[in-house]
C-alpha cells in the first residue's frame, strides 16, 4: 500500500511538472510570438525533442535564451517550439527595454512596463539597473496599460479567486507588488508566476518564481530564476519586511505602455 501511495504521489507531482499536451499541435509555438526587438536578431525555430532541456540544448547561455522566449524551465517540454538565435552571443543579457529612460531621471525608483515587449524595466535615476521577461494578461482579461504607483507589498500572498492547476490550492503569488485596484475592487499586481511564453494571467504581471514552482510543481529541482523576489526587495528596500499585507506610501512611479501581442 505505501509503495502505491508514492507511486501516486509521483504521477500527481510530475502531472504538475509538465502540463499534459495530447499531440504536437496543442502546444503553442513561442516562433509565432511577434516583437518588436526580433528584428535586431536572426533566429530560427526548434522543436523541442524528449530529453532535452534548456541547458542541453544552450548550455551556460540557457538563461538568455530563456529571457528572449519570455519562458520558464517548466514550460520548455517535449513539442514545444522556441526561437532560437542563429548567435546565441545576439541574446547575452537580453533587454530589449531602454538602457536609460529620461522620463526617469529624477525619480529614485521607477518601473517601465512593456507589453508588447513582454519585459520589465526598473530604474533609478534613468539608469535602467533591472529587467525581466513578463507574463501579462491575457486576451479577455488585458493588464492596464497606464500610470501608476506601487501601493502596498506581501512575500506571501495568495489568490482569492484561482487555484494550482488540479488542486484547491490557492495560487501564490509570491513577492507581490500592488499597482492598482480599480472601480470594482480588483487589484492589480506584479508578482512571481509561473511564465508559458506568452500573456497567460487574469491581468496581473508576472516574473520568474522558480522557488514557488519547485514548491508547488516539484520543477525544476535546482530553482534559481527569481526576477520577482530581486524586483520586490528593490522595491520595498530599505523598509522592513515583517511579512504579510503592507501598505507602502510613497512607492514607486510605474508606467505601462504598449498592447500585448495576444
Amino acid at each position: 500500500m505505501a509503495q502505491l501511495v508514492l507511486l501516486a504521489i509521483g504521477i500527481f507531482l510530475t502531472t504538475l511538472a509538465f502540463p499534459a499536451c495530447a499531440d504536437a499541435g496543442q502546444v503553442p509555438s513561442l516562433c509565432k510570438n511577434e516583437y518588436p526587438s526580433d528584428r535586431n536578431i536572426e533566429w530560427e525555430c526548434h522543436r523541442v525533442r524528449k530529453g532535452e532541456s534548456p541547458e542541453s540544448l544552450f548550455g551556460p547561455r540557457w538563461r538568455d535564451v530563456l529571457r528572449y522566449n519570455r519562458i520558464d524551465r517548466r514550460h520548455v517540454y517535449p513539442w514545444a517550439r522556441l526561437k532560437v538565435p542563429k548567435r546565441l552571443e545576439d541574446v547575452e543579457y537580453f533587454s530589449p527595454v531602454p538602457d536609460f529612460y529620461p522620463e526617469a531621471q529624477n525619480e529614485e525608483k521607477f518601473i517601465l512596463v512593456d507589453l508588447t515587449e513582454q519585459f520589465l524595466g526598473a530604474y533609478e535615476f534613468g539608469r535602467l539597473v533591472f529587467s525581466a521577461p513578463i507574463a501579462s494578461g491575457e486576451e479577455g482579461n488585458s493588464t492596464p496599460a497606464g500610470e501608476f504607483r506601487i501601493t502596498a507589498f506581501d512575500r506571501r500572498h495568495q489568490s482569492s479567486l484561482y487555484f494550482i492547476e488540479k488542486t484547491r490550492i490557492n495560487y501564490p503569488m509570491n513577492y507581490a507588488l500592488r499597482f492598482l485596484v480599480n472601480k470594482k475592487g480588483i487589484s492589480f499586481w506584479i508578482h512571481g508566476r509561473d511564465l508559458p511564453g506568452y500573456p497567460a494571467s487574469h491581468g496581473c504581471i508576472g516574473l520568474y518564481d522558480e522557488p514557488m514552482q519547485k514548491e508547488f510543481y516539484n520543477h525544476p529541482s535546482d530553482p534559481v530564476l527569481e526576477d520577482a523576489r530581486i524586483l520586490y526587495e528593490w522595491v520595498i528596500s530599505p523598509l522592513p519586511d515583517p511579512g504579510g499585507f503592507q501598505i507602502l506610501k510613497n512607492g514607486p512611479r510605474i508606467k505601462i505602455i504598449g498592447h500585448a501581442p495576444n
